[in-house]
């Protein structure tokens, strides 16, 4: 059964805007491109300090092999990795593993 992944980021101070943009324009097409279905990419209404994104997985042998062509790759640990920091408290990210109910429109 397919799960999904709720990834829950907390965006420093003055950050948001900057982050969207690197998540829309470049970390999301990137991991479409190595397999990966993004379902979502959300910022808080209210909260400048929310950033949260959802994926989707078939299996957990997919999640993994897909894990390793994003992060194993060499865009991913040159371009990307090093400007996370900038952005993000890393040590606040939440990572939720979630599966539908019977009637979840999101199956």
């Amino acid at each position: 059964m397919a799960f999904y992944e709720l990834r829950q980021y907390k965006v420093l101070p003055g950050k948001l805007e900057g982050w969207v943009k690197i998540m829309e324009e470049e970390i999301i097409p990137f991991q479409v491109s190595k397999g990966m279905v993004i379902n979502g990419s959300f910022h808080g209404e209210t909260d400048p300090s929310v950033y949260i994104w959802m994926r989707r997985f078939e299996s957990e042998e997919q999640r993994v092999a897909q894990y390793a062509a994003v992060y194993e790759s060499d865009y991913w640990k040159t371009q990307i990795a090093p400007r996370v920091p900038e952005y993000l408290d890393r040590s606040a990210i939440v990572v939720t593993r979630i599966v539908p109910t019977a009637k979840s429109t999101v199956r």
